[in-house]
């Protein structure tokens, strides 16, 4: 049997760590916090090589006394609790008293200080939890600490980084989220010796919003102030043109802390749902204060917490976003007498007999249908479209998706035998009825009736082409005057600077605009009623998304996005010589049977089963 023995402290040291220093970001976060909760009113974070290698957090807020430094660095040392009780009611940022041993364990880190009443400070290095020199030194009132080498005795860890441009991006959006947490402090964020971040501190949260996000999503937003027996709620949404193919602009901080939370997140979303489209997410920055009790003990990340009253909470955030989406007052409800409505009379349904002069015709019918085509019989060759699974899940964006509602029961999708109606000699035959919902085509051939979902149909014929001329490298693109200007925060732009090759090989032009402001000057030339810019970004969303997907895989996917959104939709009037146009183009397709998305784009009926819907034959 082995032995059962205890771990030495620095074995222990290392293995806690874990909990809390998951990448450089845990170390900014943590160290941050700290200057917060020390009464800081300016914090300077600089980075290099993704903050690997280099981390320096410098404040001005009250430091620590001489006698003290040592043991900050303690397991579970920590000034801003005292008991078990404590917890319910912490007001700090910081409270486990994990962070500086945790980062001093698997880190090479110098420490500053000096508080406003001594007269020199301390510099205190501590490396892999041994304690190195601990002396006096000349230093301003604060805190500095200097973090190297992150991970440099724990290989395993450093190993499973991402790049540094990665990595950096993850601590300049911390940092951006500290900086709209506490509008009241400058933050300063240098990153390789590059100022990217740098606000007033002046307490204005639309001018944090403005700085961080740029000016169009700042001239966008909804104020929001509530209060209700729960909570208290201020800051502001954003209009639903605002959108994300993620949450990451869904921001909310309760008592001054960034958090996630599964209740406000699906709140804040339902009160979105019908303003926004499917896998859309809004724009939020709101500022919570709960009168209740919270336990923010869940995890070491201190990124999650527990509510009391849950489905409260939940249901008056979203009365209150979408009151102020839909501009409506929120007006109680008043209870309504409920009389029982009088019984309506239900006839009974007689099945209908066939007229006695269609008995002749209705045996012909049926000799003709039994007959087999192209060496099958019908019954064998019809598939039924209720059957048929599409091969990605995709969102309704419009009426178009829902073809079963025009013809139920019996539809069919084009099986073998129809495959003669896609073709020169058969569209000579053609007769065409008209449109149905201004959706679908109708096209009487033979005997049989096929229906054209317009949007499907064009989607497919966009995705064929955009394909093809990805296959042959010869995308062009059309100038525009003026150029799109955005914004794009870090995350947006590593991903433009990662796949910029393909973003241009599909006719985007990008250049740089200074900060975070990025410039088209040319877009694809064969996209149209579409917004290039919300492309844009959604491309960039889907990039970001894209975890562990290969490149041509996200590229295919984007090209039947552009093409469903370049479509045209249903409620979208064609004309005959539009649609007859849409018909030739789909003759030329290896297989315009199915969209991108694996929707069908015709079904068929036979004129045996309208008659039998009609109980012409039974």
């Amino acid at each position: 049997m082995p032995n059962i023995a205890i771990l030495n402290q620095e074995t222990i040291d290392k293995i806690a760590a874990g909990e809390v220093v998951e990448r450089p970001c845990s170390v900014v976060k943590e160290l941050v916090e700290n200057a917060i909760d020390a009464g800081s009113t300016a914090i300077t974070v600089e980075i290099k090589e993704g903050g690997i290698s280099f981390i320096r957090i410098t404040d001005n807020g009250c430091g620590i006394e001489r006698d003290q430094v040592a043991v900050a660095f303690y397991r579970h040392s920590t000034s801003k609790i005292r008991s078990a009780e404590d917890l319910l009611t912490v007001k700090s940022l910081g409270f486990r008293g994990e962070a500086l041993s945790s980062i001093s364990a698997v880190a090479r880190v110098e420490l500053i200080t000096k508080t406003y009443d001594e007269l020199t400070g301390t510099r205190y290095v501590i490396e892999g939890s041994k304690e190195l020199s601990n002396e006096e030194i000349g230093a301003p009132d604060g805190t500095t600490f200097i973090v190297k080498d992150l991970f440099y005795n724990v290989p395993a860890r450093r190993k499973f980084l991402k790049t540094a441009q990665t990595e950096g991006s993850y601590i300049s959006d911390m940092v951006e989220k500290l900086a709209l947490s506490h509008p009241d402090i400058s933050f300063k964020f240098i990153n390789n010796n590059q100022t990217k971040l740098h606000t007033s501190g002046n307490g204005n949260r639309k001018d944090i919003i403005y700085h961080i996000f740029g000016r169009e999503i700042s001239s966008s937003l909804l104020e929001v102030k509530h209060e209700c027996e729960y909570f208290k709620v201020e800051g502001f949404i954003g209009k639903p043109v605002i959108t994300r193919g993620n949450r990451n602009y869904e921001n909310y901080f309760i008592n001054g802390r960034y958090v996630k939370s599964n209740i406000l997140s699906r709140a804040i979303e339902e009160a979105y749902k019908s303003f926004l489209m499917q896998h859309q997410y809004p724009f939020t920055v709101l500022y919570f204060t709960f009168f209740s009790e919270l336990d923010v003990n869940v995890h070491p990340t201190k990124m999650e917490l527990r509510f009391d009253n849950n489905n409260e909470i939940y249901v008056e955030l979203c009365d209150i976003i979408y009151a102020i989406l839909s501009r409506k007052e929120m007006i109680p409800e008043v209870p309504v007498d409920s009389t029982p409505a009088p019984k309506k009379i239900v006839h009974e349904y007689k099945e209908p007999i066939p007229e006695p002069f269609e008995k002749r015709r209705i045996n012909e019918v049926r000799a003709a249908e039994s007959r087999s085509v192209y060496g099958q019989s019908v019954t064998s060759a019809v598939k039924d479209y209720s059957a048929i699974e599409p091969a990605v899940k995709t969102p309704k964006t419009s009426t178009a998706y829902e073809p079963a509602q025009v013809v139920t029961g019996t539809q069919q999708t084009l099986g073998d035998y129809d495959k003669v109606f896609l073709t020169e000699s058969a569209k000579k035959q053609f007769s065409i009825i008209g449109q149905l919902f201004k959706t679908y085509w109708l096209i009487e051939f033979e005997d049989k009736l096929y229906i054209i979902d317009q949007h499907a149909a064009h989607e497919k014929v966009l995705y064929e082409k955009t394909m093809a001329r990805l296959a042959n490298k010869d995308f062009t693109s059309q100038r525009i005057s003026p150029p799109i200007v955005m914004t794009l925060d870090a995350r947006e732009c590593e991903m433009l600077e990662k796949y910029r090759p393909q973003i241009e090989q599909f006719g985007y032009e990008v250049e740089h605009f200074g900060g975070k402001e990025y410039m088209i000057s040319a877009i694809p030339d064969n996209l149209f009623n579409i917004d290039m810019k919300d492309l844009f970004i959604e491309m960039l969303d889907d990039f970001s998304n894209a975890t562990g997907r290969q490149t041509p895989d996200i590229i295919t996917e984007k090209v039947a996005s552009m093409s469903c959104k370049a479509a045209v939709k249903g409620n979208d009037k064609l004309t005959l010589p539009e649609i007859n146009k849409l018909i030739d183009e789909l003759l030329s397709l290896d297989n315009p049977y199915n969209c991108p998305h694996g929707r069908p784009t015709i079904i068929s009926m036979s004129k045996y089963e309208i008659e039998k819907k009609f109980k012409r034959i039974v």
